[in-house]
């Protein structure tokens, strides 16, 4: 059985969707019908685990679909349905398992809940490592090779985070962490130094053995104890972030030259 929620503002779309899952899939089971990113991030705050798809249409009555992900967190699979073509890339940002454009064909919307079946019978779906090793190619694949993106995986899915929204990124126990100007932070498959390789030097300064910066994340300098340099970034830290005295001449040059 395929515990399925719809989240659609249209009460004729959440017509025609529930129509046409009559007729495609008999095992489809509707838990419950949604118009707003609120009621949405509240029912999947209240039923963790509660719905194994999730059909969303990405103009909500009170902001777009995309806007729940950054809200709650979505373990089921997520087919995104909308009228328009221009919203595919963030489709594929949140990991949805399809992208199905509006009036929904019928033979697409078979294929789409195929995928989900074997995804939730493959507790690690099969194709979520060539996806990473794929993206992760790519993403070097352009200019000098540095990162356009980097390929996390989080539990059963994955993730993509665009090297732009980094504000930093930090070692702590032996792991490297990259957080973004949202704030979110997530473990990357690499050290510190391989990351230091990866990012654009005209963007990303390493300026210590523990922190490489982005020149947009630092909100603020000044002196500590009159010879080193402190830093306050953008999101903020736990910790002090200390500009190591090897490299402050370095960082000085690298901001005035950006």
């Amino acid at each position: 059985m395929l515990r399925t929620l719809i989240i659609e503002d249209e009460i004729p779309a959440q017509i025609t969707l529930k129509k046409l899952l009559d007729k495609c899939a008999d095992d489809c089971h509707i838990v419950g019908t949604l118009t707003s990113v609120k009621s949405a991030v509240k029912w999947l705050d209240d039923n963790p685990g509660g719905a194994d798809v999730i059909f969303m249409d990405v103009e909500l009555s009170d902001g777009v679909c995309f806007d729940i992900f950054e809200r709650t967190t979505i373990d089921a699979n997520v087919i995104i349905t909308t009228a328009y073509d221009n919203y595919a890339i963030n489709a594929f940002k949140v990991n949805s398992v399809d992208y199905l454009l509006k009036p929904i064909d019928e033979e697409e919307l078979r294929r789409a809940l195929e995928r989900c079946r074997k995804s939730i019978e493959a507790k690690n779906p099969a194709g979520i490592e060539t996806l990473i090793n794929y993206f992760s190619q790519a993403s070097q694949s352009s200019g000098k090779g540095y990162k356009k993106r980097f390929i996390v995986r989080v539990g059963e899915k994955i993730v993509i985070i665009p090297v732009e929204e980094i504000a930093y990124c930090y070692s702590e126990d032996k792991n490297t962490y990259s957080v973004t100007k949202s704030g979110s932070r997530r473990l990357l498959d690499y050290s510190l130094d391989s990351v230091q390789e990866m990012l654009d030097p005209r963007i990303f300064f390493r300026i210590s053995r523990s922190y490489i910066v982005s020149i947009n994340s630092i909100e603020n300098i000044s002196r500590h104890l009159g010879t080193r340099l402190k830093l306050q970034l953008k999101p903020k830290t736990d910790d002090e972030v200390m500009v190591s005295r090897s490299r402050t001449s370095d960082f000085l040059e690298w901001l005035d030259n950006n």
